[in-house]
């Protein structure tokens, strides 16, 4: 695809940093904020509920959960419980559906029924949020609310200037909390009691990013070091060298942005660690940024591409691990195949700044009926407040009758072209 505007699927009123999807309810759950500056930018986490109307999704704001001065930076979700990263703390949030009848409350803190954005430009829908939040008294409210209650908190990042908590995870079976920060720490908390397992230091400088294996046997951290790491605990196992075999890569030319495990499509005990480097300095030339794929098992390299000049900011895996999403500093947003790396879609600046997360929608029985007549569907999200959805429509394959029909025909042509050429060939 070429350069072009993509419509937005909501827009915040303010900057967008994280978002992930409720694997069981499809609530997409979406945060950020100013921070604790007084600028008037609000901090708060929404709750927004997404829907296939035709060909085509929309969202609606369903809950709107104010952060105080903390903006939220990262998130992850366990069961029904965030853990959210808020400067140099995680805080952790239960939320909860509850099901109300009656007019809504004109003007509540929750924003209840708040727009509804569909797919479309930016300035209508603003347009019509101002519409819907002016009649919202009027509404009845007979949709599903959503409670949101903190229920915990832990210190995620000691740095003794400006602690910011990096990344956050829940382990796959949902027995640890691990988060990274920039004092270059990774901490490990037995969930949920919030006892603290582990708390060691894994990098020189910021982690930029962590990922734990689906059987919790390895963890692979990411830091501004250059290096990307293996830990069993907090035992190192290897660093890993995605250049090894590319003579013309210098030393830290390049570091490790992002790090995701995902699946292998119909190999049930196989698993991938997906890497990717961008450049350590600016050139007046950009050189090309590269994404790799690793045995998740021994961690040897299996692939190495390109994927272009525009220097990538953030990574996502689809749940089938058939797909990798990446979006770039420059507001790009691209899907690949997860098995060649391959490119399959791609917006340049879909964003006008910075893509700051990305999400697929699960392979979960809610999750594949918001897809509709598409192979994947990926959220966006970037500082510009707003949050778009990508889609790959599923690639029809030729009937075999008509395969073999136009087999037939290229032979019948092809003789018929030998006798005109050379009389009596046949």
């Amino acid at each position: 695809m070429g350069k072009w505007r993509m419509p937005d699927l909501y827009r915040a009123p303010f900057p967008l940093y994280t978002i992930k999807v409720d694997p069981k309810t499809g609530w997409v759950i979406t945060a950020g904020g100013g921070g604790a500056s007084k600028t008037g930018i609000k901090n708060a986490v929404h709750f927004l509920g997404l829907e296939l109307v035709g060909d085509q999704h929309c969202a609606t704001l369903v809950h709107s959960h104010d952060t105080d001065t903390r903006a939220t930076m990262n998130l992850a979700i366990g069961g029904d419980v965030i853990a959210a990263g808020q400067d140099g703390r995680c805080s952790l949030m239960r939320f909860r559906q509850r099901q109300t009848r009656g007019k809504a409350a004109a003007g509540g803190g929750s924003e209840q029924g708040a727009a509804r954005r569909r797919a479309g430009k930016g300035g209508k829908g603003s347009e019509g949020a101002a519409a819907a939040r002016s009649n919202v008294s009027e509404m009845k409210d007979n949709t599903t609310q959503i409670s949101v209650d903190t229920f915990g908190e832990v210190q995620s990042d000691l740095n003794p200037q400006d602690p910011l908590q990096k990344c956050v995870r829940f382990s796959p079976d949902l027995s640890l909390l691990l988060t990274g920060g920039t004092d270059g720490h990774i901490r490990v908390w037995e969930y949920p009691s919030l006892k603290e397992k582990l708390d060691f230091k894994a990098h020189e400088g910021e982690i930029e990013d962590l990922d734990i294996s689906p059987n919790n046997k390895h963890l692979v951290t990411v830091g501004r070091d250059f290096a990307c790491s293996i830990w069993s605990g907090n035992q190192l196992a290897m660093n890993l060298c995605w250049h090894e075999k590319m003579p013309q890569i210098a030393a830290k030319s390049y570091r490790y942005m992002a790090c995701r495990f995902g699946k292998v499509e119909d190999q049930k005990d196989n698993m991938r660690l997906y890497t990717v480097q961008i450049p350590h300095k600016r050139d007046r030339k950009p050189p090309q940024c590269y994404l790799s794929k690793w045995d998740g098992q021994n961690f040897l390299p299996m692939l190495t591409n390109p994927c272009g000049t525009e220097v990538i900011s953030t990574l996502a895996v689809s749940d089938s691990g058939t797909f990798l999403g990446l979006g770039t500093v420059t507001g790009s947003v691209a899907i690949y195949i997860a098995f060649s790396l391959q490119k399959l879609y791609y917006v340049q600046e879909s964003h006008g700044i910075v893509v700051t997360d990305l999400a697929f929608l699960p392979d979960t029985p809610k999750g594949q009926s918001l897809k509709g007549n598409n192979e994947a569907a990926m959220l966006s999200v970037a500082v510009d407040c707003r949050c778009q959805m990508h889609t790959v429509r599923n690639r029809r394959s030729f009937p075999i009758w008509l395969v073999l029909f136009f087999c037939g025909l290229m032979v019948v042509g092809a003789v018929l072209l030998l006798q005109h050429l050379f009389p009596g060939f046949i």
